[in-house]
Parts: C-alpha cells; sequence; structure tokens
C-alpha cells in the first residue's frame, strides 16, 4: 500500500524535504553568494555581512496545535513564541514577524481583535515589531509566522558541534506544560495556585530569548536547540546532527522534576518522566558545552546539567537505580492519523 505523509511524520516529512533541497540546491552558485547554512537547524542563516539574518517559519492550526481552552489571545502571543523559540536556539535577537492568518467567515469580530492583540502584545514581549502579512478565508483557523532575527556569525548556535565529552544541560525544568494540559483534559481537582501555575506553562509559554542570545554571547555553547517536541526527541536531533558520531546520556537524577509534575503524574496514572521525555511544548533550550566552561555559564545564565556527550553512538537514560535503557528520539508529532 503506498505510504501517506501520516506515515512517516513530521520529523520524517522534514527530512525528506532537506534530502531533495540538499541535492537539488545547495551546490548552486546562488547559494554559494548568500551562505545559506543550517537547513537542518531550528532557522536559517542567510549573509548578512559580519552577522547572519536568521529566518523561521511555523505554522499553526486550531484543531491540532490549541486546546479549546486557549483564548485568541493566547493563541496569537503563542504563535510569536513559537517562532522567536526557533531564533533563541541560535542565539539570536528577533527583530520582526510576518503573519498570514486563514480566519474561518463565521469568527466573531471580538475574537479576531483579541488575536492580534494577543500578537502584538507578543511582539512587545520580545521587543520585536509585526512588519507585514496577509489574511484570507479559511475552513480553520490557520496562522503562519515567518519571524525574523539577527546574531553575529561568532555566536551563532547550531545543532551540529557536540562532541564526545561535552556536557549537555538544560536552561529549565521540563514537563510544566505536558502536566497543565493534563489538568485541562483530564479535569483535574487539584490545589488553584498548582493549576494556575500549570496552565501558565501550557497555555501562555514564554521562549527563552534572553538566555539563548546571553549563552550564544559565551562562545562555550557547542550545540543547541528548543524543547518543543520532547527532550527524547531533541537529544536525537542534536545526535544526528553532529559530525563526530556521537552519543548521549542523561541521567534521570540530575533532570529538575517539579513537584507539581509528579502531582499530575499520580493523579492521571502517568509515568512523570513521560512528559519530559516525549510530550514537549517547554520552549527551555538543550545545550551541549564544553566541559570546563561549564561553571562560568553557569554564573552568567543558570541552567541544569542532565548528562554528557559520549562516542557509544546510543541515547542512554541512566534511571536512579543504576540500570541504563536506549532511547528512542521519539516526541511530539504534530501531524496525526
Amino acid at each position: 500500500m503506498p505510504l501517506k505523509v501520516s506515515d512517516i511524520g513530521e520529523k520524517g516529512l522534514i527530512k525528506r524535504i532537506l534530502k531533495k533541497t540538499n541535492k537539488n540546491l545547495i551546490n548552486s552558485s546562488f547559494f554559494d553568494n548568500l551562505s545559506f547554512k543550517s537547513l537542518n537547524d531550528d532557522a536559517a542563516l542567510i549573509n548578512f555581512g559580519d552577522n547572519y539574518l536568521v529566518a523561521t517559519s511555523d505554522m499553526l492550526f486550531k484543531s491540532t496545535h490549541f486546546p479549546d481552552e486557549m483564548t485568541p489571545h493566547q493563541i496569537g502571543k503563542k504563535l510569536i513564541t513559537v517562532n522567536v523559540s526557533d531564533l533563541a536556539a541560535m542565539g539570536a535577537k528577533a527583530i520582526g514577524i510576518i503573519v498570514s492568518i486563514g480566519l474561518p467567515k463565521d469568527m466573531l469580530l471580538d475574537d479576531f481583535d483579541s488575536l492580534m492583540d494577543g500578537i502584538t502584545e507578543g511582539c512587545l514581549n520580545y521587543n520585536m515589531t509585526l512588519i507585514g502579512g496577509d489574511t484570507n478565508e479559511s475552513s480553520e483557523l490557520t496562522l503562519c509566522g515567518t519571524c525574523l532575527g539577527i546574531v553575529n556569525k561568532k555566536d551563532v548556535l547550531m545543532k551540529d558541534g557536540a562532541k564526545p565529552g561535552d556536557v549537555v544541560a538544560i536552561t529549565g525544568p521540563l514537563g510544566l506544560a505536558a502536566a497543565g494540559f493534563q489538568v485541562l483534559f483530564n479535569n483535574l481537582d487539584i490545589d488553584f495556585k498548582v493549576k494556575e501555575k500549570l496552565l501558565k506553562y501550557a497555555l501562555d509559554p514564554e521562549a527563552k530569548s534572553e538566555e539563548g542570545i546571553l549563552l550564544a554571547e559565551t562562545s562555550a555553547i557547542t550545540s543547541a536547540t528548543d524543547i518543543t517536541d520532547g527532550l527524547a526527541s531533541e537529544i536525537g536531533e542534536i545526535v544526528d546532527a553532529s559530525s563526530y558520531g556521537i552519543g548521549i546520556s542523561i541521567y534521570e537524577e540530575m533532570i529538575p522534576m517539579e513537584n507539581e509534575v509528579l502531582e499530575v503524574a499520580q493523579k492521571t496514572g502517568k509515568e512523570p518522566l513521560d512528559f519530559i521525555l516525549y510530550y514537549g511544548e517547554d520552549f527551555e533550550l538543550l545545550l551541549t558545552i564544553q566541559k570546563d566552561e561549564f561553571k562560568r555559564i553557569n554564573d552568567k545564565v543558570p541552567i541544569f546539567k542532565i548528562g554528557k556527550v559520549t562516542s557509544s553512538g546510543k541515547i542512554i537514560i541512566v534511571n536512579k537505580d543504576g540500570t541504563q535503557s536506549v532511547l528512542k528520539p521519539q516526541g511530539y508529532e504534530h501531524l496525526t492519523k
């Protein structure tokens, strides 16, 4: 039976696109002159004097990206967040975004105004500008943002530089957004303050823009990406991108686990570690760092050491009891059957 796009998922489709792009375009003189780089990264880099112009694009659909409980204002802000997060993973400062919107014809004008308020508030949060876009009629609310940023060439962060011996680190606790969505989907009876905190992570996330810029300026980050599809999936991206044949080992006891995540996992009968490894939507940064530079980096930007880069070629998790398991680099897929 012929394969459908849903059979290989979002990341599989991206790999097919990159294979065709690399084969047909990269060797052209046009690409050489503009020095396009990082087609495997979170954003594209275009030669811009001493800097790179950084460009990324994300498309979001109401049916697959936003729960019913999410307000139009929160939806607008999240469009900005997902784009800025890609720039943060490259160490770039966001400067502007172009937004194209597919609008259902029965959408209330008040909801449209709230959506745009969320977009403009998101822009203000990251000191950037809405610089253009388009609107059209659509069967469901559809948002596409193309975000531009800038980074000095010597500071840019990419996925492909991790080497054996590097430290693996993250910029903050994971799994809180996943726990927040579980609260929504299961209507859990939990403390109001706990619920409020978790729903903030799930419905109103923030990109680590300042952290990405500061980390890039240290010149000690060997690779980076943002964590949107789960830690295991993003670790797989770092491993696949490296030209050194690396593996990565992470340690369960070193991964920060918030009490709120443990509480929700207990109430839903799920494994709390799964929230961290496979659910995504965290928008923290995953980093590999030169071992001798970890303390200096941690003094500048608070980060959590969770493992190390190895030469095993495998992704390993060392459990709290000392046993080891091989992790498959799977995570949240936006494309569903």
